[in-house]
């Protein structure tokens, strides 16, 4: 399988909760879903939710760190793949302020150096 991100992807144990941003005739429909995030990166997320997303669905979405710190950044649904415990999917990122990749690359640097050092 080719990978076709463009950063590496962070495992990290984090739940967060998903708000879906719909337009339809002009009204909004908020949708909360409960995810727990399989992997990160400064592009995108993959995570497992027991709800059947759409793809190319749009949601808000807060994203608690290590450092205890939020990201707030819309995501929009890519990839969908039926498992045992529900859905794994794959969102990219597109809507994020730079700071709050910065910090991403920041813990991927880090996270890198521990397992090189570990070696």
């Amino acid at each position: 399988m080719d990978e076709k991100r463009n950063s590496r992807r962070l495992d990290l144990d984090v739940t967060v909760e998903l708000e879906r941003i719909d337009d339809h005739q002009g009204v909004t429909t908020l949708k909360l879903v409960h995810v727990d995030i399989t992997d990160l990166s400064k592009s995108g997320i993959g995570f497992v939710a027991k709800a059947p997303l759409d793809l190319g669905s749009y949601y808000n979405t807060k994203l608690q760190i290590w450092t205890k710190e939020t990201i707030e950044a819309v995501i929009e649904i890519v990839r969908r793949e039926e498992t045992e415990e529900g859905y794994h999917y794959g969102a990219k990122f597109i809507g994020m302020i730079e700071s709050d990749a910065l910090k991403i690359d920041i813990y991927q640097i880090f996270y890198e150096y521990n397992e090189n050092m570990s070696r």
